[in-house]
C-alpha cells in the first residue's frame, strides 16, 4: 500500500482518543459500584440499561425526571485544580428535585464536556458522581464524555446529568395536599449548594480575594468553603416518608431562593410564612452580603441562606419530622406556617408554575 501523505489528524484538531480511553479504564471501578441487581450489561454499552420489573408491584407508577448542571461552581474547582466535589453537586440537584414529589430514584447519567480530556480529572469528577449516586441510592448507569477543543479552554469543562425515578400516583406529593394551618420545617444546607456563584465569584473577585485566603470566620480557606459539596437529602427524606405520617409536600431550595422554590409547593389560595428569626444564615452567607454589600432582596432570590429544602408538615408531624433529620445529622427546626392568602400577600411568586405565595417576614438571628 502506497504511503498517504502527511495531513490533519484528529490528535492535530486537539482531540486525543487515547486519553479518552484511559479516563474510561480510570472511572470504571467508581461506576460499578453504584450497580445493584438492576443494571442490566454493565459498563460502556450505547445504552445504560435497567431492568424495570420492580415496577410491576406499583399500583400506578409514575416516573419522575429531573435534569440540570452545577453552573459556574465548576470555575472554583477548576481554579484550585480539584475535582472530585462537584459530582455531589451534580447528584444533589437532580436528584432532589425528584425526592421532592415523594419519588425514589433509579438511575442517573452525567455528560462531561471539556477542552481537553485528562483522564485522571475525568476520573475524579465521575468518582464523586458515583459517590453522590451511592449515597442517594441511584445506580450510574451511563454517561459521555466530550472533548471540544477550540470551544472550551484545555482545563475547562462543564457537568450535566439526569435522574429517573419513581413514584406511585397516590403517593404523589405535592401543593394539593397542603392545607391551612401546616407548618413549615426548615433542612439546614451545607453551605450556598450550587447556586448563586455568579454573584459570589462577582463579589469576591471585586474584593480582591484569592481562593486560598483563610478565612476566621469559616476555619478554613475561602476556596474550601466555596468547594463545600451540596447537601444530598434524598435518603433520609424518603427514609421519613416511609416512618412518618403527615408530609404533605416538600421543596428544593434552589435557583430563585427560598421564597420563589416554596411558593411552588403551595396551591392556588394559600401563603406560606417563613419567619427569619427561626435561624442565623452561616457565616459565608454574611460574608458575600458584607464584601459585596449585597442588598438584602437579592441576597434572598440568589442564595438558600441556610435552607437547602423545606417541608410542609401536618401540626402533629413537626416534632417527629425534626427528630427524624436531626438523627441523621440534619439539622431541622420550625420556621413558619400555612396560612389563608390574603389580598395584600400580591400575586403569586412561585418559580415557573401558578402557585401560591410564599413570604419571609422579621429579622435573621444575629444580623
Amino acid at each position: 500500500m502506497q504511503d498517504e501523505p502527511a495531513g490533519t489528524t484528529y490528535a492535530a484538531a486537539g482531540v486525543d482518543v487515547e486519553a479518552g480511553d484511559r479516563a474510561v479504564e480510570l472511572m470504571k471501578a467508581s461506576v460499578a459500584r453504584t450497580h445493584g441487581p438492576e443494571v442490566v450489561g454493565g459498563f460502556g454499552g450505547f445504552a445504560g440499561l435497567f431492568d424495570a420489573s420492580a415496577l410491576r408491584g406499583y399500583r400506578r407508577p409514575l416516573l419522575a425526571t429531573s435534569t440540570d448542571g452545577v453552573g459556574t461552581k465548576v470555575a472554583i474547582a477548576q481554579a484550585l485544580d480539584r475535582h472530585d466535589t462537584i459530582g455531589a453537586d451534580l447528584v444533589g440537584m437532580v436528584v432532589d428535585d425528584i425526592v421532592v414529589c415523594g419519588a425514589t430514584p433509579l438511575f442517573m447519567t452525567d455528560y462531561i464536556a471539556c477542552g481537553r480530556v485528562v483522564p485522571e480529572r475525568t476520573a475524579a469528577l465521575v468518582a464523586g458522581i458515583a459517590r453522590a449516586c451511592a449515597e442517594a441510592g441511584a445506580a450510574l448507569v451511563g454517561g459521555e464524555t466530550a472533548e471540544h477543543p477550540g470551544l472550551l479552554g484545555p482545563d475547562e469543562y462543564d457537568v450535566a446529568g439526569a435522574v429517573t425515578g419513581v413514584v406511585e400516583a397516590d403517593e404523589l406529593l405535592g401543593a394539593e395536599r397542603v392545607r391551612e394551618g401546616d407548618v413549615l420545617v426548615a433542612l439546614a444546607s451545607s453551605g450556598l449548594h450550587s447556586n448563586g456563584y455568579s454573584l459570589v465569584r462577582r463579589v469576591v473577585s471585586d474584593a480582591g480575594w484569592s481562593l486560598d485566603r483563610h478565612v476566621d470566620d469559616f476555619g478554613r480557606t475561602l476556596g474550601e468553603e466555596l468547594l463545600e459539596p451540596t447537601r444530598i437529602y434524598a435518603r433520609p427524606v424518603l427514609e421519613l416518608l416511609a416512618a412518618v405520617e403527615g408530609v404533605r409536600a416538600l421543596t428544593h431550595v434552589t435557583g430563585g431562593g427560598l421564597a420563589a422554590n416554596l411558593a411552588r409547593c403551595l396551591p392556588a389560595g394559600l401563603t406560606g410564612v417563613v419567619q427569619r428569626g427561626t435561624w442565623t444564615p452561616g457565616a459565608v452567607f454574611a460574608t458575600v452580603r458584607d464584601l459585596g454589600r449585597v442588598p438584602s432582596a437579592d441576597l434572598e432570590r440568589t442564595l438558600n441562606l441556610g435552607v437547602g429544602m423545606v417541608a410542609v408538615v401536618a401540626p402533629d408531624a413537626v416534632d417527629a419530622v425534626v427528630r427524624h433529620f436531626a438523627a441523621r445529622g440534619v439539622p431541622a427546626w420550625e420556621c413558619g406556617q400555612v396560612r389563608e392568602r390574603r389580598e395584600s400577600d400580591g400575586r403569586s411568586n412561585a418559580k415557573g408554575v401558578d402557585g401560591g405565595v410564599a413570604l419571609l417576614e422579621g429579622r435573621h438571628q444575629g444580623w
